[in-house]
């Protein structure tokens, strides 16, 4: 069954940086978009970033993390990555992976939190 399996998170201060990974299985990963969502408390789950499936040179950013997150994959490894830069306490949230094969699939998610 497809599995996604989310790590990385933590606390860290303003202005710090985090590397988020996305363990997938259960599917042929290298063929399906990969994507980052996150959930701050009382708000909706928003999409951060997306990556385009086979060799991942599709991308596309939310506007509040362009040029500060970068998204990319390693087929190799059934994973997906959210390199986290420049990081604001507006950025505190669960973050999930997500992929859509037939329906949408979700990990348990990981939490950031951005803080003095």
């Amino acid at each position: 069954q497809v599995q996604l399996v989310e790590s990385g998170g933590g606390l860290v201060q303003p202005g710090g940086s985090l590397r988020l990974s996305c363990d997938a299985s259960g599917f042929f990963f290298t063929n399906y978009d990969m994507s980052w969502y996150r959930q701050a408390p009382g708000k909706e789950r928003e999409l951060v970033a997306n990556i385009g499936s086979l060799d991942g040179s599709r991308t596309n950013y939310a506007d509040f993390v362009k040029g500060r997150f970068t998204i990319s994959r390693d087929n190799s490894r059934y994973a997906v990555y959210l390199q986290m830069n420049n990081l604001k306490p507006d950025d505190t949230a669960v973050y999930y992976c997500n992929t859509i094969i037939g329906r949408p699939y979700w990990g348990q998610g990981t939490q950031v939190t951005v803080s003095l």
